[in-house]
């Protein structure tokens, strides 16, 4: 199915690579976001004591602040008041706050101690601050890449690599290989930026996302000299869009996939699948009511769903380094 899922969703990318992108993000998206949440919260946020998650969601509130702004309902704040201050500050400090909680998210999965945890609380936010002041590109990296496309394709290959090495399965390798090669298919095809028509609605809607830049920063990446010349429909800008709807699909039907493969269908009572369901249809029809308000309001959802899920990320990192040693420890033992 994994197989099936991942040539489907390159297929369409390639024809389809921005109405893809938005009929993903908009119908996929919410689904995937409740669905994942709801079992994250069953299986305690794989972290060592989940009454630190509150302080993910608390900053996650924070940072989704100057995005709520932009709701029509709070037009009524003036702009320079306070409010719009420290809106600004938030905007300044968003990817060292993404970049702080995942380097907290790792010591919630390695260290017991409340102590020490407190400690480590510490380190990362200075740890934090020393990024922002000496590392030029941390602000792609936190801010752009990890709540992005490292989310949705490296998390998702790591996820999928340790799900392999658990099974042995032929067709779970298969699978590792098929989405390596897919971007490198992408980027090595030739692209006629001409033959692809982009209707009016996919554009605003794109734009809307303010997911361009991603795709700016991607490109930025593949193609320096390109750096003041980036346009996103021309050939590398048609070819990261491409890779973006590819990874974006695949993501969500790969999380479909593994319904009974992770038991997250089975943690579902039939009030949760109700509430979800309601929540999910509401945010549809937000969407198809105005695009902007839909983004908006989907912002803080869309976000907390990447955060709660870095231990999981961590953790699968952590399962995968322990596979491949243990071959090692085998051997280690038997001399």
């Amino acid at each position: 199915m994994n197989i099936v899922f991942i040539i489907i969703s390159f297929v369409l990318a390639c024809k389809l690579p921005f109405e893809l992108f938005i009929f993903a993000y908009v119908v996929l998206g919410p689904l995937h976001y409740l669905t994942e949440l709801n079992w994250l919260n069953k299986r305690d946020f794989f972290v060592v004591d989940r009454k630190w998650v509150w302080v993910f969601i608390f900053l996650c509130l924070l940072i989704s602040i100057p995005t709520f702004l932009g709701l029509p309902i709070v037009n009524f704040i003036k702009k320079g008041s306070i409010v719009n201050y420290l809106s600004g500050i938030i905007n300044l400090s968003y990817s060292q706050i993404i970049l702080f909680m995942f380097l907290f998210a790792i010591g919630l999965v390695y260290i017991n101690k409340r102590t020490y945890l407190l400690l480590y609380f510490l380190g990362c936010i200075i740890a934090a601050f020393l990024i922002k002041k000496y590392v030029s590109f941390y602000v792609i990296v936190g801010g752009i890449f990890l709540p992005t496309i490292i989310h949705v394709y490296l998390f998702t290959l790591l996820f999928m690599i340790l799900g392999a090495l658990h099974t042995k399965s032929r067709w779970g390798i298969a699978g590792v290989i098929l989405l390596i090669l897919a971007p490198i298919i992408i980027f090595n095809t030739r692209i006629n930026p001409s033959e692809y028509f982009i209707s009016e609605y996919a554009k605003t809607s794109y734009l809307t996302s303010k997911m361009s830049r991603v795709n700016s920063y991607i490109a930025h990446f593949l193609q320096p000299s390109a750096k003041d010349t980036f346009y996103l429909f021309s050939g590398i800008g048609i070819k990261v869009q491409i890779f973006i709807a590819f990874c974006y699909t695949y993501h969500y039907l790969n999380w479909f996939s593994k319904t009974t493969v992770i038991g997250w269908g089975k943690v579902l009572s039939g009030k949760k699948l109700a509430l979800i369901i309601i929540i999910w249809c509401g945010s549809i029809l937000l969407y198809w009511y105005d695009n902007k308000t839909g983004f908006i309001a989907l912002f803080f959802l869309s976000i907390v769903h990447v955060v709660l899920e870095f231990p999981l990320n961590i953790r699968s990192v952590k399962g995968i380094v322990s596979k491949i040693n243990f071959p090692k420890k085998i051997l280690a033992s038997s001399d």
